[in-house]
């Protein structure tokens, strides 16, 4: 069992530093289902499969074709005439021996039919190159079921990709710029008194310049607020001269020349991020106030448990405050002293997260929940990121189709632009209109291209008509995407591959957070836009 631990580490090395064993663990209990083994449908799971998921299933009910061969590299030559499905799992499997990988060989809508209840077994389903119908049908199934359901398309030079999901929570949202969370503001009993143990002006030189800048900050600070009716600085001129009283505490030679001492220095450059006032974010208030963070049942997600404790927390012992984080920036200092800071914000944190779990057995208590069903292990890890909090809601197909409820503002504010991406999302709603009426997508031989534009110009009108959208579609865009002829290019493909997997990775292991709701690329001019839809 060590050794496969072992040689699980060495083979996943630098994904565990991203989202640590915790966030593997997800990943290899999770069973990914993809729609359609196309390019694009085997390049996201390519990208599932080398990470290591726990198993996946492609549903596919389609035989491989010359095409197929031409532009996908989990399909060859033997494979013409197979069925799709079978081909795909044979060499996806082979890119990892610790996944398992199954296939159907059915189309979605007849599973649809027969039992629509097969697709609620899977952590995520995938859906690739579908028609809105297909969408529409599958995307009502998952949603009752609170199933993720990732829609993507390659369509010629374009990606699209569509995150359906009723609620998302994300606890661990690695934000890029995190400030620290060190309190100078409110300093707590136990760092008050770490700062009462240094005494600055009586230190030798050694200990002088290797004293942590918090400290050097804190101290200063003190001074500071009894001199100014305890206000700390607040605009950039008392900054200015809270940095100046800093550099006048550094030492001085003989001669009066200040001398070097770099954790002054390093104290100065600071005073910014020590002096950020410490308050609950926006965006983890309005997670308070949620309902769902105000009517807790024996039904409730953990993660609303744990967030109401917070509450409970916040407005109680943490006197307004979120549960202290517990770690410290590195910085110039010997080990000793660091590590006794370090120590101090590592025991409050650990008191603070023993409260919060007291507030959390009490709740589990109240509709009769064992107090271990949620372990000391994931609210300290809630405690520790509880200001980076995250909720992602997305409105269903249903809603974002529906005419009395497209979110017409959005397609119009984008299209006072006519060249941005939105365009592409309006003509890849009137290829599908193109699709429901001629059972197959313009431009598909050479033959068709000229015949078919008027064609898909009269799905674009129906289409702007229906929505009561007043807004113009060039005709350049028209002729494009009858050029296209629905091929799937296998650059755009590889590309959209890349992007799903890494969003289907932060669905399974709740970290990072994923977008909201349409992502759309354009291969020509290499951009994306993220769109509200």
């Amino acid at each position: 069992m060590a050794a496969t631990k072992a040689s699980k580490e060495q083979k996943y090395d630098r994904q565990l530093r991203l989202w640590g064993d915790h966030g593997q663990e997800a990943l290899e209990n999770a069973h990914v289902c993809l729609i359609n083994a196309t390019a694009t449908g085997t390049e996201i799971l390519k990208n599932l499969v080398l990470p290591g998921i726990g198993a996946f299933t492609i549903v596919d009910g389609h035989t491989v074709t010359g095409e197929d061969v031409g532009n996908n590299f989990f399909l060859s030559n033997n494979s013409i005439g197979k069925n799709r499905a079978q081909a795909a799992t044979e060499l996806l499997q082979e890119l990892n021996s610790d996944v398992s990988g199954n296939f159907v060989e059915e189309s979605p809508d007849k599973l649809l039919d027969n039992d629509p209840e097969f697709f609620h077994r899977f952590t995520i389903v995938i859906g690739v190159q579908l028609p809105e119908s297909t969408c529409l049908r599958l995307g009502s199934v998952l949603w009752s079921a609170s199933v993720p359901f990732l829609i993507c398309k390659t369509y010629g030079l374009i990606g699209y990709m569509r995150l359906v999901v009723q609620e998302h929570t994300v606890i661990e949202s690695h934000p890029d710029n995190a400030l620290e969370d060190l309190r100078l503001d409110q300093p707590f009993a136990e760092f008050k008194n770490h700062i009462q143990s240094y005494d600055l002006d009586s230190m030798d030189k050694k200990d002088h310049s290797h004293t942590p800048w918090i400290i050097i900050v804190a101290k200063y600070l003190e001074k500071w607020l009894s001199e100014h009716n305890g206000q700390p600085p607040k605009n950039y001129k008392e900054k200015e001269a809270f940095r100046q009283c800093i550099r006048e505490g550094i030492l001085k030679n003989e001669n009066g020349v200040p001398e070097d001492e770099e954790n002054f220095e390093e104290a100065i450059k600071n005073v910014n991020t020590a002096l950020n006032p410490t308050k609950v974010p926006s965006a983890v208030e309005d997670l308070f106030n949620s309902v769902q963070c105000n009517d807790i049942t024996s039904q409730t997600l953990s993660f609303w448990v744990m967030l109401r404790a917070v509450k409970e927390f916040v407005l109680n012992e943490g006197n307004g405050s979120l549960p202290v984080r517990g770690t410290i920036p590195d910085m110039i200092a010997d080990s000793q002293k660091f590590i006794n800071l370090q120590n101090v914000y590592r025991e409050k944190a650990m008191q603070d997260a023993a409260a919060v779990s007291k507030h959390v057995e009490c709740l589990l208590q109240s509709f009769g929940k064992p107090p271990e069903s949620i372990s000391e292990k994931d609210i300290k890890l809630f405690c520790k990121n509880a200001s980076f909090l995250r909720v992602v809601r997305c409105r269903s197909l249903a809603e974002e189709y529906s005419v009395d409820s497209v979110n017409k503002d959005e397609i119009t504010s984008c299209m006072d632009n006519p060249d941005s991406e939105m365009v592409f999302y309006l003509m890849l709603r009137a290829v599908d209109r193109f699709y429901q009426q001629h059972s197959r997508y313009p431009g598909v031989y050479n033959y068709q291209v000229e015949d078919d534009i008027s064609k898909l110009k009269l799905c674009v009108n129906n289409l702007l008509q229906e929505y009561s959208l007043n807004v113009n579609i060039k005709d350049d865009y028209i002729h494009e995407f009858c050029r296209y002829g629905a091929a799937e290019p296998h650059t755009v493909a590889a590309f959209l591959g890349g992007s799903a997997a890494q969003e289907a990775i932060k669905i399974i292991s709740h970290q990072f957070v994923p977008f909201s709701n349409t992502f759309i690329y354009n291969a020509m001019s290499q951009t994306s836009a993220t769109l509200q839809l």
